[in-house]
């Protein structure tokens, strides 16, 4: 069975695994995820008990879940290095570090103004607070990873990564919730900037938006959820 990685949409943080897979260039099929309509059905649950994106299914294994398993999981497979490193060199062990950084902290800052969006109710203080809270802790986590970039054109060097693959999906939110002032983070502007003009960024882009898709070496065929969940099914 080929690899079927769920990828949820609109704005889903699993964009960069699409990217991901795209650079590894070995086969794979996607199945798109329409959060969070298609990830609150029982069938998804069987699943995912915390119906969330990105879900991968493979063959020889239950469903994997989790950004960064997931992303190990493709270092695993990525013999000729084209998205990781050479296990215990230190430019692996960089790798690891700046993955769960993103993959926590980074990520994680977006959290209240997730919940000041999606609140059903309470009162638009509580709202204003979480909003308020949450522009801080981006711009923070920002200005971190700033000065974590150093002079090259990707996060580790002169080629993306695993790194900027979790960097990619998430970093949009940023101007999603208008936390930051673009101008702040200048090397975080230029790494977004060539990375959307990534052909396999501008592929993962295409399948999130349900647009025709470009040529792709390594993706197989888009795959409609209700079949994929069937299949596990059965």
């Amino acid at each position: 069975m080929t690899p079927t990685l769920l990828t949820g949409f609109p704005l889903g943080s699993s964009l960069g695994l699409v990217a991901a897979f795209e650079w590894l260039g070995q086969p794979y099929r996607l199945s798109r995820v329409h959060m969070p309509d298609d990830m609150l059905t029982d069938a998804f649950g069987r699943i995912n008990g915390r119906r969330e994106t990105p879900v991968l299914v493979t063959a020889d294994a239950p469903p994997l879940s989790e950004t960064m398993a997931i992303a190990l999981w493709l270092e695993a497979r990525d013999g000729e290095r084209r998205i990781s490193f050479a296990p215990g060199t230190a430019q692996a062990d960089r790798l690891h570090q700046i993955v769960a950084f993103l993959n926590t902290g980074f990520t994680a800052a977006f959290s209240p103004l997730w919940v000041a969006l999606e609140m059903a109710d309470g009162d638009e203080a509580y709202r204003h607070a979480l909003r308020r809270f949450g522009r801080d802790l981006v711009g923070r986590r920002h200005a971190q990873l700033e000065a974590m970039i150093g002079d090259s054109p990707y996060l580790l060097g002169d080629r993306p990564t695993l790194a900027d693959a979790v960097f990619v999906g998430v970093a949009r939110w940023a101007d999603f919730h208008q936390a930051i002032a673009p101008e702040a983070t200048p090397k975080i502007r230029a790494l977004r900037a060539r990375l959307k003009a990534d052909p396999a960024v501008r592929f993962a882009l295409a399948v999130e938006d349900g647009a025709a898709l470009p040529a792709s070496k390594a993706m197989t065929g888009v795959v409609p959820l209700a079949e994929v969940l069937a299949g596990l099914a059965d």
